[in-house]
C-alpha cells in the first residue's frame, strides 16, 4: 500500500454525498453498494442497475482482487511490494516492471514536467527522513547536513524510464521512489475501467476520499461530492461539487502533521527545497478527467501555493479549489472553472460520506 491507513485517512479530504431524491414519474434504479479494506484505506463503489438489467454476479470479488494486485504493485510500505523491490535494486541497471509500475511513473514524470518538479515521486528519502515515511516519526528534524546528503538522491533525473519492454533505470541505488500522490488515483482509475468492461456507465468509485464519477446518480443528475473543510471536525463540509463525469482529488496538510520547538511540520514536502510546505494553501481539490491526473495535480498544486498553484490550474484548464488559512478563518480561492461545478444550495454545513 502507498500510506499506512493514518496517512491515507488525513488525505482524505473528499467523500462523497448520494442524492437520494427520484423522479416520481421515473422507476427506481437499483443501486449496488460494495466496499472493502485496501492500500490502508477503503474503497467503495456505487453503481446504478437499470431496472430489469441482473446484478453483475462476483464483481465486488473482481475489485478487491484488482486492488491486491495494485497493492502488490505499487507499495512502498510493503517490502515484497514490486515497487519496495525497486527501491532496494541496484543504479545503473535495467530493472525490469509491470505494466501498472511503469504506467504510474510514466503519468508521474509528466507532473513533474508541468508542476516543474512540485511533483516527483523520488522525493522518499525527504518523506523519511522528516518522519512521514514508513520508518514512521523521529526525534528531531534533521540537520542541514543530512537534509543535503537525502536532497541528492532526489530529482526526476535520477529515473530513466524505457517503453519496451517497461523497465526502470536508477542513476543511484539509494532512489527510493514514493507513490502516495499518485498511486490511489491511478487505482480509482483501474477501478472504472473494470465497471465499465463490466456494462456499468453510472457509478461512483471512492477510494481514500478520491473519487471517479460517471453518469447520472441515483437521484437522475449529477453525483454530489462534498470536500472536507480543512481544520474542522471530518464531516464538516467545504463546498459541494457536482460531477457528471470525470474525477476530484484533495491534498490538505491539516491531518497529518507533528510540532517541535513551536513549529508545525506537515506530511506535504517540497521536493525543490526538501522541507515541508510551510506557508501553502490548507488544501487544495482538483477535478480532472481521471483520478490519477486529480491525485497528482492536487498535491502539485499545493505545493506550488494559491499564487503559482491557481495560475498553473488556470493554464492547465485544471478546475481547482484552494483553501488558504487567514486570520477569520479559512478562506477560499478558485479558478473560474471549479467555480461553476458548485452547488448552490447546501454549500456548507455537516455531510454525509
Amino acid at each position: 500500500m502507498p500510506e499506512d491507513s493514518t496517512r491515507r485517512r488525513l488525505r482524505a479530504a473528499a467523500f462523497a454525498a448520494l442524492g437520494t431524491a427520484l423522479a416520481a414519474c421515473s422507476p427506481a434504479p437499483r443501486v449496488l453498494v460494495l466496499e472493502g479494506p485496501t492500500m490502508g484505506t477503503t474503497w467503495s463503489v456505487k453503481a446504478v442497475v437499470p431496472t430489469g438489467q441482473p446484478l453483475p454476479a462476483g464483481l465486488d470479488a473482481e475489485i478487491a482482487a484488482q486492488l491486491e494486485g495494485l497493492d502488490r504493485a505499487l507499495s512502498n510500505y510493503d517490502p515484497e511490494a514490486e515497487l519496495s523491490r525497486l527501491n532496494r535494486a541496484a543504479g545503473g541497471a535495467w530493472i525490469p516492471v509491470s505494466p501498472d509500475l511503469f504506467a504510474v511513473l510514466r503519468a508521474a514524470r509528466a507532473a513533474n514536467a508541468w508542476s516543474g518538479g512540485a511533483f516527483d515521486v523520488t522525493v522518499g528519502p525527504l518523506v523519511d527522513l522528516w518522519g512521514f515515511g514508513p520508518s514512521g516519526r523521529h526525534g528531531a528534524p534533521p540537520t542541514r547536513a543530512t537534509l543535503r546528503a537525502a536532497r541528492a538522491r532526489v530529482g526526476q533525473a535520477l529515473l530513466e524510464l524505457r517503453d519496451t519492454p517497461p523497465a526502470v533505470r536508477k542513476a543511484r541505488a539509494d532512489v527510493s521512489i514514493d507513490l502516495s500522490a499518485i498511486a490511489v488515483g491511478y487505482a480509482v482509475d483501474r477501478v472504472a475501467e473494470h465497471l465499465e468492461s463490466r456494462g456499468i456507465e453510472r457509478y461512483l468509485v471512492d477510494i481514500g476520499g478520491e473519487l471517479r464519477a460517471a453518469g447520472a446518480s441515483p437521484a437522475g443528475g449529477r453525483w454530489r461530492i462534498a470536500v472536507q473543510r480543512p481544520d474542522a471536525p471530518e464531516h464538516t463540509v467545504e463546498r459541494i461539487v457536482l460531477l457528471a463525469g470525470g474525477a476530484i482529488a484533495t491534498s490538505g496538510d491539516y491531518r497529518d502533521f507533528y510540532e517541535r520547538d513551536g513549529r508545525r511540520y506537515a506530511h506535504v514536502i517540497d521536493p525543490r527545497t526538501g522541507e515541508p510546505v510551510l506557508h501553502g494553501p490548507a488544501s487544495v481539490s482538483v477535478v480532472a478527467p481521471t483520478a490519477e491526473e486529480a491525485d497528482a495535480a492536487a498535491t502539485a498544486l499545493l505545493v506550488l501555493g494559491p499564487d503559482a498553484g491557481l495560475r498553473v490550474a488556470a493554464e492547465r484548464g485544471l478546475p481547482a479549489l484552494f483553501v488558504v488559512r487567514g486570520k477569520g478563518g479559512p478562506a477560499e480561492r478558485m479558478t473560474p472553472d471549479f467555480a461553476t461545478l458548485l452547488a448552490r444550495a447546501g454549500a456548507h454545513g455537516e455531510g454525509d460520506r
